[in-house]
């Protein structure tokens, strides 16, 4: 798998914690929305600090963009993103990943689990085929939900808030969990596409197999 180095174009605040870093397009290089690529910043000390970021981007722009969430809990790799300006580099690898859209369905993200979606329904809503996708989207709170009016223009009302740590008259509060899928899904033989935290992605997975879903079609990063 190829390294490239990139250079920082552009960078602007989601909110008060993510931000989306705009960088330089490699000559031929390609994914597929859902995808993601090994990133470390090229600074004394962290060239060789490699993570995983999913490209929001559109495939076919002439930049890549990466949405990425900020833990200033520890020193690392997100926490070093905020000290990075214009003109910085980073390295990044060919794409990879096994998040891929199939068909319409439900989408099911908590927190910046979500990144993997942006790039699939930015890519439905400019063809014209969102369908009758959904996206149940956990966050702690309000404050915490990622690109809200951009998800909203795009999906309507199928685009469903669940924030677990404050109460709230326009969301629903507490957990998606096995009786919240019950209660608000009926038909549980379309695909499905998971990413969060792993203890989410385990709990939501084993709830959906419970109650039906096709394994085959539960699309989660592996």
């Amino acid at each position: 798998m190829a390294d490239h180095k990139v250079k920082v174009l552009d960078i602007q605040p989601v909110t008060h914690n993510v931000h989306a870093f705009t960088v330089e397009k490699p000559a031929g290089f390609t994914y597929t929305p859902g995808q993601a690529t090994d990133l470390s910043i090229i600074k004394e000390g962290w060239e060789k600090e490699k993570r995983p970021f999913t490209f929001t981007s559109l495939p076919d722009a002439g930049v890549l963009q990466f949405t990425i969430k900020s833990y200033t809990d520890h020193n690392g790799v997100t926490n070093q993103l905020l000290q990075i300006k214009p003109g910085d580099i980073f390295e990044i690898s060919d794409a990879w990943g096994t998040i891929e859209y199939k068909d319409e369905g439900v989408f099911i993200a908590g927190g910046a689990g979500v990144t993997p979606f942006i790039a699939i329904l930015r890519h439905l809503y400019s063809t014209g085929k969102v369908g009758n996708n959904k996206l149940f989207f956990s966050n702690k709170t309000t404050k915490d939900i990622i690109l809200k009016e951009e998800f909203e223009k795009i999906l309507g009302e199928n685009f469903i808030n669940i924030i677990t740590q404050e109460e709230t008259r326009e969301h629903y509060y507490g957990r998606i969990d096995k009786a919240f899928l019950q209660t608000h899904i009926f038909n549980f033989k379309q695909p499905f596409y998971v990413c969060g935290p792993d203890a989410f992605i385990a709990a939501i997975l084993d709830a959906l197999k419970e109650l039906g879903a096709n394994p085959e079609a539960l699309v989660f990063e592996k």
